[in-house]
């Protein structure tokens, strides 16, 4: 009968590193049979004990992410007494950080938890920047962190999508001469706007391109150059009324432009507050 190993993961706080490194390292041994045992928001002493009298009796690990001090000294004193095999997983990385940064660690359970908060911004700004892309829901612009605005391929969408990775709420805005700007886009703050311009033979090149990728005639008014220079004549006028700040993307990748716009939004060029 095969032997089962028994694998407790115990934290101050979530305990979400310790258990996805466990998982990791288990799976490296599939021909071993193992149970989990969580123990999150450890915060006592009899806590401790409850883990320890569990493992003590059965072929067991402790992995743990304690970051407090007195439980921490007090789990490593309890598995040593009870040869239980123990391994504080943040240790070793801790005090390396401290030797290279010449300082002390502050010691504070939940940090990851609270990252955890960037990840779910990120989420919510990538809901928005779908919601918000190319005009079609204008109702909570205004809330949005930046408002692109250009002519068809001007990179509008996937630099919505890449600011929204970044935790940023975009939206944006197509300016087209047949259909007159929402009125929205006068009333946002200036600090929010960018115009997108491109220059001709870029925006011809892109537009062409489009068109072999779908398998359409190359005669389409879309890749026509007197209605590209039509769009970008239109499009200047538009951004000038706004008198927001303008990027040529022409030969930029959307990484460059973001940067750029970043740097543009700020003073210190740290990107939006």
């Amino acid at each position: 009968m095969n032997k089962t190993y028994h694998l407790f993961i115990v934290s101050d706080s979530v305990g979400e590193t310790a258990h996805h490194l466990v998982q990791a390292v288990s799976g490296q041994f599939p021909q071993q049979q193992t149970v989990f045992h969580r123990y999150p928001y450890m915060k006592r002493l009899e806590e401790i004990d409850r883990v320890i009298a569990e493992a003590k009796d059965v072929p067991s690990l402790i992995v743990f992410t304690v970051i407090v001090p007195e439980l921490k000294e007090y789990l490593l004193q309890q598995t040593e007494h009870y040869g239980i095999e123990a391994v504080d997983v943040m240790a070793p990385l801790m005090n390396s950080f401290g030797k290279v940064f010449d300082t002390s660690p502050k010691l504070e359970p939940g940090y990851i938890r609270r990252l955890g908060d960037d990840y779910f911004r990120r989420i919510a700004a990538i809901e928005f920047a779908v919601k918000y892309d190319d005009a079609q829901e204008m109702s909570g612009i205004h809330n949005a962190d930046i408002v692109l605005a250009g002519v068809s391929r001007t990179s509008k969408t996937p630099l919505s999508m890449y600011l929204a990775n970044k935790g940023y709420y975009a939206a944006n805005i197509p300016i087209i001469p047949e259909v007159p700007p929402p009125k929205d886009i006068f009333s946002i703050p200036k600090e929010k706007m960018i115009g997108l311009m491109i220059s001709p033979e870029k925006l011809l090149d892109i537009r062409r391109e489009r068109l072999r990728a779908l398998g359409l005639k190359q005669d389409s008014s879309y890749a026509d150059r007197k209605r590209i220079l039509a769009e970008l004549d239109f499009a200047a006028d538009v951004l000038n009324q706004i008198g927001c700040p303008v990027i040529d993307v022409s030969n930029k990748a959307v990484e460059e432009t973001a940067q750029d716009l970043l740097e543009r939004m700020t003073p210190t060029g740290g990107g939006i507050v």
